[in-house]
């Protein structure tokens, strides 16, 4: 089995899953629940199960983009039981797992084919999100990359071609994103339950991290925000 986590947004969720698919899941979406929920939720599938961390096959992390706390909370959790089970870590890009995890309902609710580009965006400052484009078999055709969303966003992508943009970071593209064939899946949350595939792919292709130097994929340098109160003529507050 091979135990997946989800920290890079604000959902802390993990999942239990062996060859076949899930076997179980936990998941908070309380703000700020990664430090205090990750260890507990891990604890509770493995004793469900009746299994130690040692005879887990692999720990699999979202490695970002998305919250710099949160990667870096759930990376150093799975750092941490890789290297004292002695088991392999492997890391799933978050734009991965979230289109490996739309439902069958969403998609049939929005008329996903094989011909419709799915594009996961994740929530990142002000107007700018994270995001790639993928094919609905899950090939990825536009790199991830970091972009502030306005009416260009897509341009490179014949308006015949169906669209369809989920997320916490799509929400904020409807007001500004008019083109034809374009669909918004406001109903989307991501979960540890769409690592199984790239998990247990990159398992069989023997495609591991090094737990020593594996850092997540941040995308851009973090920023410190101070509050407003906190600002002083003459000083540049960052973010």
């Amino acid at each position: 089995m091979i135990i997946c986590l989800e920290t890079s947004g604000t959902v802390c969720s993990v999942a239990l899953c062996d060859r076949q698919g899930v076997v179980a899941l936990r998941e908070s979406a309380e703000s700020k629940s990664h430090a205090s929920m990750l260890t507990l939720f891990i604890d509770e599938l493995l004793t469900d199960a009746r299994l130690s961390v040692q005879e887990l096959e692999s720990v699999a992390v979202s490695k970002g983009p998305g919250s710099y706390t949160g990667l870096r909370i759930g990376v150093s959790v799975a750092k941490g039981l890789a290297y004292a089970a002695s088991i392999p870590l492997i890391a799933v890009e978050t734009t991965l797992s979230m289109v490996y995890n739309i439902s069958d309902n969403i998609r049939q609710k929005y008329g996903v084919d094989n011909e419709t580009l799915l594009a996961p965006m994740i929530d990142a400052r002000r107007m700018e999100v994270y995001y790639a484009v993928y094919r609905s078999d899950g090939m990825k055709i536009k790199e991830t990359t970091a972009e502030v969303v306005s009416e260009k966003t897509f341009n490179d992508i014949p308006e015949s071609v169906k669209i369809l943009a989920f997320g916490d970071g799509a929400a904020k593209c409807r007001q500004v994103l008019k083109r034809k064939n374009l669909e918004f899946a406001g109903e989307f949350r991501i979960s540890a339950a769409g690592m199984f595939k790239p998990a247990y792919d990159s398992f069989a292709a023997g495609r591991f991290e090094d737990v020593a130097y594996f850092e997540p994929f941040y995308l851009k340098d973090f920023i410190a925000t101070t509050p407003r109160e906190g600002f002083l003529p003459g000083k540049q507050i960052a973010g």
